[in-house]
């Protein structure tokens, strides 16, 4: 029995957005946090009093939700729309995250960073240094390389500074923790060694989102689609995405009266893709917004295709999340983007998809008439996809990887080796 005097050791993890905001990194973060702290685990989450689309709620400073003790850091509150005041947002964030670090943080407690403000790892670093505890690193993202891919102004003078420092803590950890194998790459080359990275991809919630045939589908009747083939894209409308190959394919083929493509979600370029819809005329272009989490199994399955993409300078720096969700709902997948990138290599090794450069509009409308023909590829495609999603995306091995890795990191013992794919110490080369 262990001694009852001897205080549970803690595992802490930080991210700008927790439960109950409904925005990405906070939806996998909630997942993992609620499923250990149901085995007994003793779970703390430092977060943002904020919500990722509405930077003027006020949640709750102090509170335990579901077994979570959850710490919030109260912030300056200016939002995403300009770049000065998402910087002093973080800024007050990384202020207000430190002090609650060096407040809660002991020896042997393991502290998960999160890469939502950028940089974070850097001064958890420094603070579990200090107290002596484990540090582990999920990089959703890498910065400041996105910033410099996308020209972000003022961040490329700036930038090596920055990378030395986040490197300095990416060596510092236990584990960091990566998204796929281009990823990997990446900081192999930044000089982070092989034995401390590891991959455990993403994932969705394969009970809740389930495929759903067209006709038992609510939405296809609100949204006028009966009888149409839904080309469909869902989720952020970001700078990292490209919108024009896929506009250009509509426009190329408004006068197919069956096929229609539909945008879910929000995000800065989608007032553009809006206006441009508009200057072009394209009724066969639809917008909705974002649903609620509760529908989200509906509004995936509304399209018979959905569109993925990510500008091929930010491969290996971001892989996009809405991959996991789309082949939960059995969907097959047009990437639009390096046909050599992450979500590429996926959708050729388990047949669920297409991929096409930008700008190859003609090659992408013929693919789309082929698809809407009728015949049996598409749902061919889809079923791969839940497939592949079952073997390998679903939440319980996601869960159950993170359960070893923080083990072995809270033990200080190597990683074991373990059956499941999920869970990949990176060896030099391709897996």
């Amino acid at each position: 029995m262990p001694d009852a005097s001897i205080p549970m050791s803690k595992t802490i993890f930080i991210n700008r957005y927790f439960y109950p905001d409904h925005s990405a990194t906070s939806q996998l973060l909630s997942d993992l946090t609620f499923d250990l702290a149901s085995r007994g685990q003793n779970i703390h989450v430092i977060t943002g009093c904020q919500l990722y689309g509405d930077p003027r709620a006020t949640l709750p400073g102090e509170e335990t939700i579901r077994g979570v003790r959850v710490h919030r850091v109260r912030t300056s509150r200016f939002g995403r729309a300009r770049l000065w005041g998402r910087m002093i947002d973080y800024l007050t964030f990384y202020l207000g995250a430190t002090w609650h670090l060096l407040r809660l943080v002991q020896a042997g407690d393991v502290v998960v960073a999160k890469t939502d403000p950028p940089m974070m790892s850097v001064p958890a670093a420094w603070v579990v240094k200090l107290k002596r505890g484990v540090l582990v690193n999920w990089v959703q993202d890498l910065f400041p390389e996105v910033a410099t891919s996308m020209e972000v102004y003022g961040v490329r003078f700036a930038a090596p500074m920055l990378k030395r420092l986040r490197n300095q803590s990416l060596r510092q950890g236990r584990s960091n923790v990566v998204l796929g194998e281009i990823m990997a790459q990446r900081l192999r080359d930044e000089g982070i060694p092989s034995d401390q990275i590891t991959i455990i991809e993403n994932w969705a919630d394969g009970e809740a989102i389930q495929p759903i045939p067209k006709d038992d589908n609510p939405l296809i009747r609100r949204w006028g689609l009966a009888g149409k083939f839904v080309f469909g894209y869902s989720g952020n409308m970001g700078h990292v995405h490209e919108f024009k190959t896929m506009l250009d394919a509509a426009d190329r083929l408004k006068a197919v009266s069956d096929i229609v493509f539909v945008f879910i979600g929000e995000g800065i370029a989608r007032h553009w893709l809006e206006s441009e819809a508009v200057q072009r005329r394209l009724t066969n272009v639809q917008f909705h917004p974002y649903q609620a989490a509760d529908q989200l199994h509906w509004s995936l399955s509304v399209p018979d295709v959905h569109f993925v993409s990510l500008r091929p300078t930010l491969e290996g720096l971001i892989v996009p999340s809405k991959f996991y969700g789309i082949a939960a709902a059995g969907r097959p997948i047009i990437n639009i983007g390096d046909p050599e990138g992450e979500i590429a290599r996926i959708l050729e090794r388990e047949r669920c998809g297409w991929s096409f450069c930008i700008g190859e509009v003609d090659a992408l409308a013929a693919c789309i008439l082929r698809l809407s023909s009728g015949g049996p590829e598409v749902a061919n495609a889809g079923v791969c996809a839940r497939r592949a999603f079952d073997r390998k995306y679903a939440r319980s091995h996601a869960l159950d990887s993170w359960r070893v890795l923080l083990e072995s990191a809270s033990t200080g013992m190597p990683q074991p080796e373990v059956a499941d794919a999920m869970v990949q110490p990176v060896a030099v080369g391709r897996e």
